[in-house]
Parts: structure tokens; sequence; C-alpha cells
């Protein structure tokens, strides 16, 4: 009869517990992007290339960055400091996960010129501008450690694709017979 109540207790402490562990993993496991939303995570997914991945990040990258500029033009009347810090951090993001699909595509061998050169053009588009509100922006007390944290990223994305530009692989040529 102990043998029946303990060997119960046991089955019901292991499957407590690992019924516990099952939403702390799956939470872990899932690659959720909050800065992106639905349709734009669907985008990244379907993208067929590394190549349109980063052409795609970059294209969000610069969304967040319109709208972060429209925000300080047309302040909304709540959640207006929210909206700054979240509008950088999202394109902070977007850069990041750019850069870090260029480094992929390096790895993999993939074509992605186009990529690294929308990358270092795009860049030092992003700069200018982040550098212009780091130095007169409205409100900079609101957002300066979040607009210190994109501009130091976009220069490191911008270094990187200098780098990748000289390591990926020429295009092919092609040879008339």
């Amino acid at each position: 009869m102990k043998r029946k109540v303990l060997t119960a207790a046991l089955t019901l402490f292991a499957a407590t517990g690992a019924s516990s562990l099952t939403p702390a993993r799956a939470a872990a496991q899932r690659a959720d992007k909050d800065y992106l939303s639905s349709v734009e995570a669907g985008k990244i997914r379907d993208a067929e290339t590394t190549n349109d991945r980063i052409k795609l990040f970059l294209m969000f990258a610069d969304d967040r960055l319109t709208k972060f500029q429209y925000e300080l033009e047309h302040p909304s009347s709540n959640k207006h400091t929210e909206m700054l810090n979240y509008l950088l951090n999202s394109y902070i993001g977007c850069v990041d996960d750019a850069a870090d699909l260029i480094q992929l595509g390096l790895e993999k061998q993939d074509n992605i010129r186009q990529g690294i050169d929308l990358m270092a053009s795009k860049s030092k588009d992003f700069l200018e501008i982040l550098r212009r509100y780091a130095s007169n922006g409205a409100e900079l007390e609101v957002y300066k450690d979040n607009l210190d944290d994109a501009v130091e990223g976009t220069e490191d994305a911008l270094k990187e694709a200098e780098k990748a530009k000289k390591k990926a692989a020429p295009p092919p040529i092609r040879r008339k017979n």
C-alpha cells in the first residue's frame, strides 16, 4: 500500500515538474522578434534568400527610423516617450539582424553582394539622420540612451558591411565561347 502511495506521489511530482518546465522551454525556443509585426515576420520567413532577408530587415529599419522622425515632429498625446524609445529599439534590432544575416551569408558563402552594398549605403544614411538627432534633437533627454545605442549599432553594422565587402566572393564571370 505504501509503495502505491509513494509511486503515485512520485508520478504526480514528476508530471507537475515536467509540465512546469514545458512552457519555459517553449518560450525559450520561440524566436519571436517583438519589434516585428506578424506580417513582417512572415515576410522574413517567406524570403527565399539571405540577400532578400537582409533587404527586408533594412527596409523595416528604414520604416522604424521614418516613424521615429514622424513621432518627434507630431507627438502623440499618450505614450509619446515609450513610442520614441520603442521605435529606436526596433530600428536597432532590425539593423542588428541584417548585420547578423550578412555574417551568416558569408559563412554559408551565399551571394549577398547586393545586401552588403545596401547595408553600406543605408547605414551611412541612417548614421547621418541619427547623428543629427544626437546633436540637436528635440526632447533628446527622453531617448538619448537608446539613440546612443542606435548610433553605436549602426556604426558597427557599417564596419561589418565594409569588412564583408572584402570577404564576399566576387560575382561569377560569364565567358563567351
